[in-house]
């Protein structure tokens, strides 16, 4: 097992397009740490640097106590599982699990025991003498994973391990790695873009944006205190919801959105001006209780989840809402409802930097 260490790191490719910026990060040894984001975030390009799949424009990479910056993949004892499983389809399960070893000539004793071992604890023994074209794709990623904890890898990196597979699978594939990781206590890096991937399975969580780390945290650190807009909107599910708007001065100040129909009470005092109201959908409750900021907003979408609601509302300014509600309120599109945002469940940005903005001292 090994800590890693990501120091100054930047990746520019030929014709200077920038893939990430200046990236510090410390994985602590035994870290399940999931890299998360969209598209061209700098999530994958962070875990082939430290693969050695690519090399750095400028910073450096530490594993354990070792600077791996310059040396090539194959001396930086690092375990990779590909979106593509990478698997030789002329071997068998079994050749493919005992592969790494092989080529490290370790001897043949040892291999028989790690690709028994690995196949037991991944539940594909009976998968052995199979080829990758005999075998699901579930099947296939658990090979794929096998395969590489044979090896006992200081290190292990997973890119987008799962997003070939099906829902349902996939779910059960995320726990299966979750165990894994509780088991073997080994560092492992995950890049995934799916947000649910990265709340459920990470001990800690990065989110890149545009080749910039945004927040580093535990997921319940990014969902109740993101640290600017975009972490916001990309944490939880359904989205947060952002209103603009403004803080009026005046004694404790006041928060006014959605056209004036939104106002809450601000206890410490943020600078007047412009301003973005972060409020997750759980903290937007539809109907005549009495406690919230209330607004009147329409019913445009309703989407039905067995035990819940999701209600996309838009206000009478033009402003989009999302809240939840219990499938029993039986909402319909075109209802015209009282929404009441919760004064305990609101973030504030700011509206030009997107910074979050302490509602309190220490906030």
């Amino acid at each position: 097992m090994a800590s890693i260490q990501l120091q100054r790191l930047t990746r520019r490719f030929p014709g200077g397009a920038l893939a990430l910026r200046e990236l510090d990060l410390e994985i602590e040894d035994g870290e399940l740490m999931v890299l998360v984001g969209p598209s061209g975030s700098g999530k994958s390009t962070a875990l082939r640097l430290i693969a050695g799949l690519e090399m750095p424009t400028s910073g450096t990479v530490r594993i354990g106590e070792q600077e791996v910056t310059d040396l090539p993949p194959q001396e930086r004892n690092v375990a990779m599982v590909f979106q593509s499983y990478a698997l030789y389809p002329h071997m068998t399960v079994r050749e493919n699990l005992g592969f790494g070893l092989r080529m490290r000539r370790a001897p043949k004793a040892e291999v028989e025991r790690r690709i028994a071992e690995v196949a037991e604890s991944l539940d594909i023994g009976e998968l052995l003498d199979r080829k990758p074209g005999q075998l699901s794709g579930g099947q296939r990623q658990r090979v794929a994973l096998g395969r590489a904890i044979a090896r006992e890898p200081a290190v292990f990196l997973l890119d987008e391990p799962l997003s070939n597979l099906d829902a349902r699978l996939r779910t059960r594939t995320r726990a299966e790695l979750a165990r894994l990781h509780r088991r073997l206590g080994t560092t492992m890096v995950y890049v995934t873009h799916d947000q649910t991937e990265a709340m459920t399975l990470g001990t800690r969580v990065a989110v890149l944006d545009k080749g910039t780390l945004q927040q580093v945290g535990t997921p319940m650190e990014l969902y109740e205190r993101p640290a600017n807009r975009f972490v916001a909107e990309f944490i939880g599910s359904p989205s947060m919801n952002l209103v603009e708007g403004r803080i009026d001065p005046g004694v404790g100040g006041e928060m006014v959105f959605a056209g004036g129909g939104i106002r809450l009470p601000l206890s410490a005092g943020p600078a007047a001006g412009p301003a973005v109201l972060g409020v997750r959908p759980h903290h937007v409750a539809l109907g005549d209780s009495s406690e919230g900021a209330a607004v009147r907003a329409e019913a445009e979408i309703v989407e039905a989840l067995g035990s819940e609601q999701v209600v996309h509302l838009r206000t009478a300014d033009g402003q989009e809402l999302v809240a939840l509600a219990p499938a029993a309120a039986r909402i319909r599109e075109g209802d015209v409802l009282t929404a009441r945002i919760s004064p305990d469940g609101v973030h504030l940005f700011d509206a030009g930097s997107g910074a979050r903005i302490p509602l309190a001292p220490g906030a």
